[in-house]
Order: C-alpha cells, then sequence, then structure tokens
C-alpha cells in the first residue's frame, strides 16, 4: 500500500516516523487519527514515544526487524517502552547523534556514515545482526536521509551514480534506483517512510514520483 500523507502539514515524515517490518516509532503527539494511518499502510504496530525527548523518532531512531538504535542521549524509559516489543534496543555511542540520518539499514545490511567510531561498527552490527559497511551516497554521509531501504527494494537520491547504486545493493542485497518525492526533494530518506508493506509519502509526491517509488521499492498496489 502506498499513501500520500502530510503530519500536522509536514511533509517530511522520515524526520520524525522510524519504521521495519516489525514495528514504527512515531511521535507521541500524532493523533489516533494519524497512527491508524500508519498502522494500516505499514501494517505494524505503533510505539508512540519520544527519543531523547524529541518528536523526531525518524532521525534520532533506525532499525530493522531485529532491533533498533538510538541517540546515545535516548532517555532509558524511552528504551524500556520500545524493549516492550520485544526488540533489542541500543544507543550508539558516537557524537553523531541523529543515527536515523547516517545509517541505512535494512534486515541484510547496513550502509552507515564513514566517521563513525569501530565501537560504533560493533553495536549495530551486533543489534540489528546485519553487516555493517562505511559508505556516502552522492557524496553526501548522511545515508538515511538520502535514501530509503526495505527488505524488497531501495529508493535513493538522484545523483547517486551507477558505481555507488551497485556498491548499494551489494550491501543491502536488493535492487535499488533512483527518485524524488514531494514535487522533487531529493532527500527521499527525510520524506518517506517504507517498510516492506507500504509506503508513506508527502502530499505533494507525484504521479511519476510514485511510479518511481512502486518500481524501486515493489509496492505495485496502486496510489491512495
Amino acid at each position: 500500500m502506498i499513501r500520500r500523507v502530510n503530519l500536522a502539514g509536514n511533509p517530511n515524515l522520515g524526520v520524525s516516523i522510524a519504521a521495519t517490518d516489525k514495528m514504527a516509532l512515531a511521535p507521541p503527539n500524532l493523533g489516533e487519527k494519524m497512527v491508524g494511518v500508519i498502522e494500516e499502510c505499514l501494517q505494524v504496530p505503533v510505539i508512540t514515544t519520544p527519543i531523547s525527548g524529541s518528536s523526531l523518532a525518524g532521525a534520532l531512531a533506525v532499525g530493522n526487524s531485529r532491533g533498533f538504535l538510538l541517540s546515545k542521549y535516548a532517555f532509558d524509559n524511552e528504551i524500556e517502552i520500545i524493549k516492550k516489543s520485544g526488540l533489542d534496543v541500543k544507543r550508539i555511542p558516537d557524537r553523531l547523534t541523529a543515527v536515523g540520518n547516517i545509517i541505512l539499514a535494512n534486515d541484510h545490511g547496513a550502509l552507515v556514515n564513514p566517521l563513525l567510531s569501530d565501537e560504533s561498527i560493533n553495536v549495530i552490527s551486533e543489534t540489528l545482526d546485519v553487516d555493517v559497511v562505511r559508505g556516502s551516497i552522492a557524496k553526501f554521509k548522511i545515508n538515511g536521509s538520502v535514501a530509503v531501504a526495505t527488505n524488497n527494494g531501495v529508493l535513493v537520491h538522484p545523483s547517486a551514480t551507477s558505481e555507488e547504486i551497485k556498491f548499494l545493493e551489494k550491501v543491502m542485497k536488493v535492487p535499488a534506483d533512483v527518485g524524488t518525492v514531494n514535487q522533487g526533494t531529493r532527500l527521499v530518506g527525510a520524506c518517506t517512510v517504507a517498510n516492506s508493506n507500504g509506503v508513506l509519502v508527502g502530499n505533494k509526491t507525484t504521479g511519476p514520483e510514485m511510479a518511481r517509488i512502486e518500481e524501486s521499492l515493489g509496492f505495485l498496489e496502486g496510489l491512495l
């Protein structure tokens, strides 16, 4: 299922929401209607909680079906809320706190900011149970902002080179292709929320953009 929606007028969904095939993290002030939209589209339960006291769960958290990684400033009570889902939850120890922006992950692999320490690489690998590779996309080190990955495919910033796309496909072990959202926005990871069941994009996303998202991420049920 593909759905166009804004959060209180904000089309940058990937900054506010983090999703995997097991669950989604969302801000506590969304309201029941929007939580219902997310659950219906992504077909997973939604946990509403701040991360590090912030409503930017998509920027401060990233995960896959095995676990979640959070900013090192995440509060203990926030971690306990997420752990109730049965997933492993760990903090990234580095000074780079926007883990959702700097880590791209699915159930098969993770591409991370080259500046992350060996200690953080080990935490990511152990928590998500995947091979972790340092790298960049289109000269950006914010891999989670310039791409969105599911277990079916990856949608990537349109400036990514063919070599980068091939490398990304090797790391994530799924097909990848370039595209935009919200009438030409290139930071597709910051503006998109997706898992293997569905994808949420901003209201201004065009028909051609939706078609590219369908092709890249494997959603073929049509537009809403």
